[in-house]
């Protein structure tokens, strides 16, 4: 039974400026140009995702007119399925 591979190989190209600048920043902190391109895609995943979470809290602040927070949402849940069974219950009455 073969292992699950922890690692992808990838072969990219860089323009000239920038493989020198990330061969520069590798022998400048010694390491190897394919930390410095790991680290620069973990990083540019967290910018990305945490722009995505300001964008979502934006949205939120804007979308938020009754001010409910967190700790309403279980009640606020009770009370909408209580008021939808009434509404199912009136409709069998009715």
């Amino acid at each position: 039974m073969g292992t699950a591979a922890t690692t992808k190989e990838y072969t990219i190209s860089l323009p000239l400026d920038l493989a020198r600048s990330a061969e520069s920043l590798a022998k400048r902190e010694s390491r190897t140009v394919e930390e410095v391109v790991q680290d620069a895609v973990l990083a540019y995943s967290r910018q990305r995702s945490e722009a995505f979470w300001a964008e979502i809290a934006e949205y939120a602040a804007t979308h938020n007119p009754m001010g409910y927070t967190e700790e309403d949402v279980p009640r606020l849940i009770k009370e909408v399925r209580a008021e939808m069974a009434a509404e199912k219950e009136a409709r069998k009455a009715g």
